[in-house]
C-alpha cells in the first residue's frame, strides 16, 4: 500500500489568537520548556500559551484540514481549537496525558461538532490534499512508468481514505499523517491501546478492499 507523507505548505494564523502569540524576538524564552510546563504557565501567562500555539498550530491545522477538506473551514476551526484550549487551559492536568493528546481531543470534538452542525460526512477533496503534500519521493534512476504508477497508487489511496467512515478517517490521520503512537491515539479517541490496534487492523483491511474496488470496479 502506498504511503502518505505530510509537509504543510500553508499555516493557519487564526485572528482570534493573534494577541496570544509572543513577539517574534530573536531569542525564544520558552524554547527549553516542555509542553506541560508551558501549559501550567499559560494559566496566567498569555505569552506561554502563544509559545504552545506556535509549536502545535501547523499540526492541528493539518489534522483539521484532513477531517474537513476545506482550507477556509480548517483555518476557522483551528482558531476555534486554540481559542477553546486557551479558555480551558486551567482544566489541563498532566496526569501522564501529553498536552498534544489533550489538544487533539479538543480538535476532534470541534470537528465532530462542525460536521454535526453541517450535517455532512467528512470528505477530503483530492486536489486540496495535494497542496499539503510534497510529491512522492523517487530515486534519480526511477523511470517515468514507475513514477506514474506510484502517483496513481497514491491518488487511489487518498480517494480510498475519503471513503472511510469518519472514525476511521480520524484514525488514519492520527496514525499516518501525525504519526502518533497507538497509546496516544487511544488517549485522543478514548480507546485502549488494544482497541486502537484492532481498529487499525480493520481499517487497513477496509482500505485495501476499497482500493481494490477502485482499481477493479465491478461491472453492472
Amino acid at each position: 500500500m502506498p504511503t502518505l507523507t505530510s509537509s504543510p505548505t500553508r499555516e493557519a494564523k487564526p485572528n482570534a489568537l493573534t494577541a496570544t502569540q509572543s513577539d517574534h524576538a530573536t531569542a525564544n524564552p520558552f524554547a527549553g520548556e516542555s509542553d506541560q510546563a508551558l501549559a501550567r504557565r499559560a494559566r496566567t501567562d498569555r505569552e506561554a500559551f502563544g509559545a504552545l500555539y506556535e509549536r502545535h498550530v501547523a499540526a492541528i491545522y493539518r489534522y483539521v484540514f484532513y477531517r474537513v477538506g476545506s482550507v477556509e473551514d480548517a483555518e476557522d476551526l483551528t482558531a476555534r481549537v486554540f481559542a477553546r484550549a486557551l479558555k480551558h487551559i486551567h482544566h489541563y492536568n498532566d496526569r501522564g496525558i501529553p498536552f498534544t493528546a489533550w489538544l487533539y481531543r479538543i480538535a476532534h470534538n470541534v470537528v465532530v461538532n462542525f460536521h454535526r452542525d453541517n450535517r455532512r460526512r467528512p470528505s477530503v477533496p483530492l486536489d486540496e490534499i495535494e497542496t499539503l503534500h510534497e510529491p512522492a519521493s523517487h530515486t534519480d534512476h526511477a523511470d517515468a512508468d514507475q513514477r506514474i504508477d506510484s502517483e496513481r497508487d497514491r491518488q487511489r489511496l487518498l480517494q480510498a481514505i475519503r471513503l472511510l467512515p469518519p472514525e476511521r478517517q480520524h484514525l488514519i490521520v492520527l496514525k499516518f499523517v501525525e504519526q502518533l503512537p497507538n497509546a496516544e491515539i487511544g488517549q485522543i479517541m478514548h480507546r485502549s491501546e488494544g482497541a486502537v490496534k484492532s481498529l487499525y487492523h480493520r481499517t487497513l483491511l477496509q482500505l485495501r478492499e476499497i482500493m481494490d474496488e477502485l482499481e477493479h470496479p465491478r461491472t453492472p
